[in-house]
């Protein structure tokens, strides 16, 4: 059975080029074996990330992002059952959301930034398909 899961945390010291890179990094080394695809999307303060594959492959990986040091604040947004994947292709997709046109943030928010700890899940996950689409998410594979 494939799920996906959708979650929001703060970088406990901030989101320096060596911590996404160190994470994405890890994923593709981790994820292939796990079965595990999806993307990472960030800020100066923020993670975003959709992780897909089989139930207990995410459940466990996201049980060691909660105990993760480089993550605080751990809120899930979404869990749910899907029929397929969004990133089958993909060990790990990224984008850095501060360098998104504010428009596109302003479409989905109140303001023109990335805050997902105040609007709802299924509204960030509408975000990260608009970002997808318009070819901001940078595949890592």
């Amino acid at each position: 059975m494939l799920v996906h899961c959708l979650y929001a945390s703060r970088p406990t010291r901030g989101v320096a080029a060596g911590v996404v890179d160190s994470i994405l990094q890890q994923s593709m080394r981790n994820n292939p074996a796990r079965g595990i695809t999806g993307m990472l999307g960030y800020t100066d303060d923020v993670f975003v990330q959709l992780l897909e594959g089989g139930r207990d492959a995410v459940c466990d990986l996201f049980a060691a992002i909660v105990r993760d040091e480089r993550h605080a604040d751990v809120r899930l947004l979404v869990y749910e059952e899907i029929a397929e994947r969004r990133f089958a292709n993909w060990t790990m997709g990224q984008v850095n959301v501060g360098r998104i046109n504010p428009a596109v943030l302003l479409r989905f928010s109140d303001r023109a930034t990335l805050d997902p700890f105040t609007c709802s899940g299924r509204t960030t996950m509408a975000l990260l398909d608009e970002l997808i689409a318009s070819g901001a998410v940078v595949c890592r594979s």
